[in-house]
């Protein structure tokens, strides 16, 4: 018996497809088209794990189906190869960056080609390609023209472990994401992108996204955090202080006033300020703290009076002391709060640290010197406002505030400003020049891309500078408007520069006129179906919707939403339970994986490790199970044993089609149920339930014939194979194909056939055939299930609610009362409604 070898098969199909050029993604239109993507990666230099390429093979099972559905599909891959991983491996390892990436590349392309991948190799992009970052440059400009990207020496994030700023979305628990050091905030010249004036549109826009996953959609929301309510003008001494807050209709319950410790005021009043020393010490020990830190709902608050300053209560013109306290953040609204302790936790429990006044000014809590009351209800000591409801009284109070010009109307966001320069090498230059006459100047497009210089050592200088502030040659140069001496911006973009519009260079990767030529873009955009990782929910969706918004508004696209569906990946753990990690020694190799079990075995085993979204741990039991399931499909053609075909000879009429067998009606039957599941699972993403469906068909080709019992026990002769119609098991081939592509391209040349299968049109189910011949009818009592009969599946209306009534349960339930009507539900219920 000829047993099936993936260390000859695969490598012979990879190289056929590679040669015919089978997956060159055609410029045709006149075919639907479908846009499949994956988040591509990040070449580490330790490579891929077998956890890695989980979302891959799920794209490539959709993308194989859909080219068999007739789709003109678009399934490209390429390299996020810039930003701080990179460089840090660089750095770990003493090698430069440029050097470093391109192996790292060459690793993982290497690990992709022997997982069988339909991806168009002749798209592969990689951001630090300057043919490609010429465009990423030429977006930033475009902004800058705008007043979208803009100078900023705010307080940031300072990673002292890799030394650079980051943004919000660039921190884990506080931490930097990267290497994990605790986050200084330090003042320091940036550049930023304004994407707080695409924030409600993005909020409004994700109703035009239902195939989003809602989890993906409300971590979005909660990232914007938007929040409607008043801006306040208090005052201190003569001057005005602003705050935010979302409930106006608490101000006459506004008992003391909370700044930031960053707050400029604090250093404006410094001569007014009597315990200046003591304010000072804490604004210090803030720095320390990272924004989780001085969020977090459980830790204690702490603040310090500030001595010599009072705010005056715009309402009711009440002296409020000032204190400052680090749960209070710069980057929230104003930076600064008025307290309502009635009705707010955090106010609540400092005022009762500080034993400062609390005032009930909304009803319907407890006793408000025993637990804080944050709902709506009926205002109350407050003058004008008592006896509204909460809706009521905030619109009362807005429309006094502006009356009064002490106030007015106001959206608030979380999200802040994209911080988007990094103090380090390796990025994308910014593309602007410093000139003491003319100010910042964009470099003029003709001379794109600036081009990352050469460098023997690009180590961060820790001084709050790029490495590239040491290249005089590179830095020094000349203003484009009036040629005089000026200096190149020296900060590089981040990571998430390339990564915010790459998906769209996939469609038009050699173009040097154009970031994408428009009607290519018209055809292939929006991309259909996005597949990638939940963590980049808050970072990389946002920063890309922001870019793709910006790209619409300026005409460069034609549509207003980059992705149309989106689907997130469940981790693959180790066996172990904990994520694959170095540092616990349980990553898994999968190239040693496809060298002992075949790539094919690899696909089928991570498809069917359970539900797609959803976390699970590897096997290799479950490993050797997906390699038996391939090993017997490949015995149905091959093993003489399994009384399928006599012999060779018997064999090979079957595939001329000189003897066409035939097929029992019930795998009949099972062959249409599977390729509709099948069908309905790619698309849906149940690859699980899809295999395990392949699985049962695969199993009903064989009878198992129990023989006398010898010595009270049975006896099962060898496995016997039925004897099926050709066509009906290159039916069975084609649907296991997105799969298991390798093992059904060799099945399809052994049945004769020279195309490749995946030329093939995908089997369409006979619908006459997938009908349950029975099913279960639910039978209510006004809508209560009382009783579940099994009956005829195409029984009639007049039937079944004949023997609904009929039935014994039933009957109980409706002694003495009226039967008012009985609804029938075709396929599925009878509702008797009675009174």
């Amino acid at each position: 018996m000829e047993k099936y070898n993936h260390k000859k098969i695969e490598p012979k199909w990879q190289k056929y497809w590679e040669k015919e050029k089978l997956y060159k993604t055609s410029e045709a239109k006149n075919k639907p088209k479908f846009y499949i993507l994956d988040m591509f990666p990040y070449p580490s230099g330790v490579g891929l794990h077998v956890g890695h390429p989980k979302g891959y093979i799920a794209t490539d099972i959709f993308a194989r189906a859909k080219m068999m559905q007739g789709y003109n599909v678009l399934h490209p891959m390429g390299w996020d190869a810039f930003g701080l991983p990179a460089e840090n491996y660089a750095l770990q390892n003493k090698i430069h960056p440029k050097i470093a990436t391109e192996k790292n590349i060459e690793t993982f392309k290497n690990q992709l080609e022997k997982l069988g991948f339909t991806y168009d190799w002749d798209r592969e992009i990689n951001t630090t390609d300057p043919e490609f970052y010429k465009w990423t440059q030429w977006a930033f400009i475009k902004m800058f023209e705008r007043g979208l990207a803009y100078e900023s020496s705010e307080p940031i994030n300072w990673c002292p472990g890799c030394q650079t700023g980051l943004s919000n979305e660039d921190l884990e628990d506080g931490k930097c994401e990267r290497c994990g050091s605790e986050i200084e905030r330090k003042p320091m010249r940036q550049w930023v992108l304004k994407i707080t004036d695409y924030a409600e549109r993005m909020l409004n826009d994700l109703e035009k996204l239902p195939g989003w996953e809602e989890s993906i959609k409300e971590m979005q929301k909660n990232w914007i955090g938007r929040s409607e309510g008043a801006e306040v003008d208090f005052k201190i001494g003569g001057k005005k202080i602003t705050v935010f807050t979302t409930r106006p209709d608490t101000l006459f319950g506004a008992t003391f006033f909370v700044m930031a410790p960053e707050h400029p005021i604090i250093t404006n009043y410094k001569l007014q300020i009597i315990n200046y020393d003591q304010v000072e010490k804490y604004i210090n020990e803030a720095k320390k703290k990272t924004d989780l830190d001085r969020t977090d709902l459980n830790k204690e608050k702490t603040g310090v009076k500030i001595e010599g300053l009072t705010v005056k209560n715009p309402v009711n013109g009440e002296e409020l002391p000032i204190y400052i306290a680090d749960y209070v953040m710069m980057g929230y609204g104003t930076g600064a709060i008025m307290a309502v302790p009635a009705h707010d936790e955090r106010d609540w429990e400092f005022a009762k640290k500080y034993n400062l006044k609390i005032i009930e000014v909304v009803g319907g809590g407890e006793d408000v010197q025993k637990e804080v009351f944050v709902g709506d209800g009926i205002s109350t000591n407050s003058n004008f406002l008592n006896g509204l409801e909460t809706k009521a009284a905030k619109e009362k109070i807005i429309k006094w505030l502006e009356e009064k010009k002490l106030g007015k109307r106001a959206v608030n966001y979380k999200i802040k400003d994209w911080v988007f320069s990094r103090q380090r090498y390796w990025g994308e230059p910014i593309p602007i020049v410093h000139c003491e006459k003319c100010g910042n100047v964009a470099v003029p497009e003709k001379e794109l891309p600036l081009k990352l210089p050469e460098v023997k050592n690009y180590e961060p200088t820790g001084t709050g500078e790029s490495p590239l502030a040491n290249i005089k040659d590179w830095v020094n140069t000349k203003c484009p408007k009036c040629g005089g001496p000026a200096k190149r911006e020296t900060n590089t973009m981040p990571q998430w520069a390339g990564s915010s519009w790459y998906y769209l260079r996939y469609i038009n990767p050699h173009n040097n006129k154009a970031l994408v030529d428009k009607a290519k873009e018209k055809y292939w955009s929006p991309v259909d179906f996005y597949v990638g990782g939940a963590e980049h929910a808050t970072r990389h969706l946002i920063y890309a919707r922001f870019w793709h918004k910006f790209l619409y508004d300026i005409g460069a696209v034609n549509y207003d939403e980059p992705f149309t569906r989106l689907q997130h990946v469940g981790l693959i753990l180790a066996e172990d339970g904990r994520k694959m990690s170095k540092r616990w020694m349980n990553v898994i190799n999968p190239d040693e994986i496809v060298e002992k079990f075949g790539a094919d075995a690899m696909r089928v085993y991570e498809m069917f490790m359970g539900p797609f979204s959803q976390p699970c741990a590897w096997s290799t039991n479950g490993l050797i199970g997906a390699r038996r399931f391939l090993d017997k499909t490949w015995d149905y053609l091959f093993a003489n044993y399994t009384g399928v075909f006599i012999d060779d000879n018997d064999r090979q009429q079957w595939i001329n089609g000189e003897r066409e067998g035939s097929t029992s009606h019930e795998i009949e039957v099972l062959l249409n149920k599977t390729i509709k599941k099948v069908t309905e699972d790619i698309e849906n993403f149940r690859f699980n339930t899809a295999i395990s469906q392949l699985m049962i068909l695969r199993n009903s080709f064989y009878e198992i014939e129990e023989k006398q019992p010898i010595l009270n026990k049975s006896y099962i002769e060898p496995i016997r194979g039925r004897c099926i119609k050709k066509s009906d098991f290159e039916k069975f081939v084609i649907i296991l194909s997105p799969f298991a592509p390798h093992l059904a391209e060799e099945l399809w040349s052994q049945l004769g056939h020279k195309e490749s299968i995946f030329k093939q049109s995908w089997p369409v189910y006979d619908k006459n055939l997938v009908k349950d011949e029975t099913i279960n009818l639910v039978i209510q009592v006004n809508s209560k299930v009382r009783d579940m009969i099994k009956v005829s599946a195409d029984i009639s209306e007049e039937e079944a609610k004949k023997i609904a009534l009929a039935s014994e349960k039933i009957k109980k339930w409706l002694e003495g009362k009226e039967v008012i009507k009985v609804i029938f539900v075709k396929g599925k219920l009878v509702n008797i409604v009675v009174k």
